[in-house]
């Protein structure tokens, strides 16, 4: 296969993605994550089967260029923007869990010292997301 046939995946910062992050952000007890610190991106021609991966910049990184921490949250065009906005605001809680407490760079795994990130925690999070729909502090 010759270069100029294979096809490669694009991606572009998703301005769109950061609105729903930033208010799910807001709305939560998700608060020790840094809002500014995550850069929400669309990729295209991904061939994952997944509808979001969270990246993190690895240490010997950061200490490289003495940065903190950031994180971003790539979704995936083909599998994610078809789907209801109830179904992406609980894709981006999935990937908000895997961020630890101390928002040190690394990331949580599914299944990690007897707490999961599953269905049950995402709905938990989803749940205490829309209960603040109609409050005034988010009018």
């Amino acid at each position: 296969m010759l270069a100029a046939d294979m096809q490669f995946m694009k991606s572009e910062k998703a301005p769109d993605v950061q609105v729903m992050l930033d208010d799910i952000l807001a709305r939560t007890s998700l608060r020790h994550v840094i809002s500014p610190r995550i850069i929400c991106m669309r990729s295209f021609g991904a061939r994952a089967n997944a509808y979001a991966r969270i990246w993190s910049l690895p240490a010997i990184w950061r200490e490289a260029l003495e940065i903190n921490p950031f994180y971003v949250i790539e979704v995936l065009s083909e599998n994610y923007d078809g789907l209801s906005e109830e179904r992406k605001k609980k894709v981006l809680i999935h990937e908000l869990l895997h961020i630890p407490k101390k928002f040190s760079g690394g990331l949580v795994p599914h299944v990690c010292a007897g707490k999961k990130i599953d269905a049950r925690s995402v709905e938990k999070i989803y749940n205490e997301y829309i209960s603040t729909q109609n409050s005034p502090a988010s009018l």
